[in-house]
C-alpha cells in the first residue's frame, strides 16, 4: 500500500513521517519526498489515525487523483531543482519532463497546478531556484556562475536578474545581509 503524502520536502520530513508512522505501529518498506509504501494497513490502526498523525506534524494523506498529480509534479521539481537528481535528460525542457514522467500532457498538468497552487509551474521552478540560490549564497559554496550552470540558466547575468526581479536584492547583497529571507520549500 502507497501513501502519498502532502508537504514532504526534505529528508527530514522523510524521517519524521517515519517516526509517526511506525508510531502507529504500521511497518514501513519505503519512505520517498511524497510517499510512504507499507506493507499492509492493519486493522488496528485507521487512515484517520494516520492522517491525523500527520496533521500534528504540518503533512496531510492525499487521496484525490488531481491533488495526487500535483504533488508528483512538486516532488519531481523539488528533487530535480533542490536535489539536483538529474533525472531530466539533458537538453530536456520541463514540460516535455514532467509528460514523460506523469504520463499526460503539459498543458493538463500545467492547468491543474496553476488551478490547485494559485502559480503557474513556471513561477513555482523559480522560486524553487532562487530558494535554492540563497541557500548556496548563505552557506558560500559557490560562485554564481556554478550556480547559474547547475540550474540551467542561461548566463550568470539572467540568473542575477531573476534573484533580483524576486528577491529585490543582488545576489551579492543578500550574500552580505545579516537578515536571511528563506522560505521553506513546502511554503512556495
Amino acid at each position: 500500500m502507497i501513501l502519498t503524502i502532502r508537504n514532504m520536502v526534505c529528508d527530514r520530513c522523510k524521517r519524521v513521517v517515519r517516526e509517526e508512522l511506525e508510531k502507529l505501529g504500521l511497518t514501513l518498506t519505503r519512505v520517498d519526498l511524497g510517499e510512504a509504501e507499507l506493507d499492509d494497513l492493519p486493522p488496528a490502526v485507521s487512515l484517520s489515525e494516520v492522517r491525523q498523525a500527520l496533521l500534528a506534524n504540518g503533512f496531510d494523506l492525499i487521496d484525490d487523483r488531481k491533488q495526487l498529480l500535483v504533488e508528483h509534479i512538486k516532488v519531481l521539481l523539488i528533487n530535480e531543482i533542490q536535489y539536483l537528481k538529474g533525472e531530466r535528460h539533458a537538453n530536456e525542457n520541463v514540460s516535455t519532463f514532467l509528460e514523460r514522467k506523469l504520463g499526460y500532457d503539459y498543458s493538463y498538468l500545467s492547468g491543474l497546478f496553476s488551478a490547485s497552487e494559485g502559480q503557474t509551474v513556471e513561477k513555482y521552478i523559480i522560486a524553487l531556484k532562487i530558494e535554492k540560490v540563497k541557500e548556496w549564497l548563505r552557506y558560500d559554496e559557490l560562485t554564481l556562475t556554478e550556480m547559474a550552470w547547475r540550474l540551467s540558466y542561461s548566463s550568470v547575468q539572467h540568473l542575477s536578474n531573476q534573484f533580483r526581479q524576486v528577491t529585490g536584492q543582488t545576489p551579492g547583497q543578500f550574500r552580505k545581509a545579516t537578515q536571511v529571507d528563506r522560505r521553506a520549500l513546502d511554503r512556495l
